[in-house]
């Protein structure tokens, strides 16, 4: 075997080497990223789950008041006695607890963003990029 037919020969062994190696980089970057993924899917689940829970209990709250309020204008009607503000009172607090509720909900859904895992996608396209940038060198 010449010189030259030996050099090829370990030329080869680098490149598979090293195709070898990119492949298993490539491997554990998407598990990595695959994880990052997950992560981020659950924290906007909490997040999801809190405000609709939030939510859930102004309307239950919201729906409290409708009755008393009701109940104060039955009251008030029927009696035209002082009965009826107290229970215009309590139907005043429910609704401003119903209030307080919802924007928190509102808040969290907010900070919650869209369903889809942003970092991860902005981290592939990074990665990408520098994989393309390093393979046209």
């Amino acid at each position: 075997m010449s010189s030259a037919d030996r050099h090829a020969h370990n030329s080869d062994d680098s490149v598979g080497a090293l195709v070898t190696r990119a492949s298993q980089q490539m491997s554990e970057l998407m598990r990595e990223e695959m994880q990052l993924a997950r992560a981020e899917m659950a924290e906007k689940g909490k997040r999801f789950g809190t405000g609709g829970g939030l939510f859930g209990g102004a309307g239950m709250v919201g729906f409290l008041a409708a009755q008393v309020l009701t109940g104060a204008v039955v009251a008030a009607v029927a009696l035209l006695l002082p009965i009826w503000a107290a229970a215009l009172i309590v139907a005043a607090v429910l609704a401003a607890v119903a209030a307080v509720m919802a924007m928190a909900g509102k808040k969290q859904i907010a900070k919650a963003g869209t369903p889809a895992p942003k970092q991860t996608i902005d981290s592939v396209k990074a990665d990408m990029a520098e994989i393309k940038e390093h393979t046209h060198r």
